[in-house]
C-alpha cells in the first residue's frame, strides 16, 4: 500500500523553502490530498487548513460561494473548481489554494458525468486546472488518481512559479 508522505514530502519541502502555504477544498478524495499533506512532519509550516466540501451546503457555507454564481456554470467543470480553489486560498489567506470536484463512482453524478471524472485546480502565483477521466467506476481507485493528478498539478505550479 502506497504511503500517504510519499505522495506529498517533495511538494512539503518546497512549500516550506518558499515560505509559502496551502489550503484545500477538496470533494470526492474525502480528505485524501489533505491527509497525504498532513502526512510530512512539519505540515503546520505549510498547510493552512481546508475541507472536504461535498454537498451545496458545504460550498455555501465553507467556500462562502452563493448559488446566483454559479448560474451558468457547469457542474464539474474547470472553471468550478478554479472559483473553489481561489475561495479557499482567500478564505484562509494562503499563498496556494487547491480544489478537486470528482465522481468516483460506482454511479457517475447526477448532472450524468460518468464516474472516474475529476477536475483538479490550483490557485495561486500561478492558476493551473485540469481534467481527468479515468474511464474506470472504481471508487478508491479513483480517489487516488485523483489525489495523485492534483499532486502533479500542484508541483507544476510551483515550478511554474520558480
Amino acid at each position: 500500500m502506497e504511503k500517504l508522505i510519499s505522495l506529498t514530502a517533495d511538494l512539503a519541502e518546497s512549500l516550506k523553502q518558499r515560505k509559502q502555504t496551502i489550503a484545500v477544498a477538496e470533494s470526492s478524495t474525502g480528505g485524501l490530498i489533505s491527509a497525504s499533506l498532513l502526512a510530512v512532519p512539519g505540515a503546520s509550516a505549510y498547510y493552512l487548513g481546508g475541507g472536504v466540501i461535498y454537498t451545496i451546503e458545504a460550498r455555501r457555507e465553507l467556500l462562502d460561494i452563493p448559488d446566483d454564481i454559479l448560474k451558468g456554470m457547469k457542474p464539474l467543470s474547470e472553471e468550478y473548481a478554479a472559483l473553489c480553489a481561489r475561495r479557499i486560498r482567500e478564505k484562509l489567506n494562503a499563498t496556494w489554494g487547491m480544489a478537486e470536484l470528482g465522481a468516483t463512482g460506482p454511479a457517475g453524478t447526477r448532472y450524468g458525468h460518468p464516474p472516474g471524472i475529476c477536475v483538479l485546480a490550483i490557485d495561486g502565483p500561478v492558476s493551473l486546472t485540469t481534467r481527468i477521466e479515468t474511464g474506470s467506476n472504481d471508487r478508491e481507485e479513483n480517489m487516488w488518481t485523483f489525489a495523485r493528478t492534483g499532486f502533479a498539478l500542484l508541483k507544476d505550479a510551483l515550478n511554474q512559479a520558480g
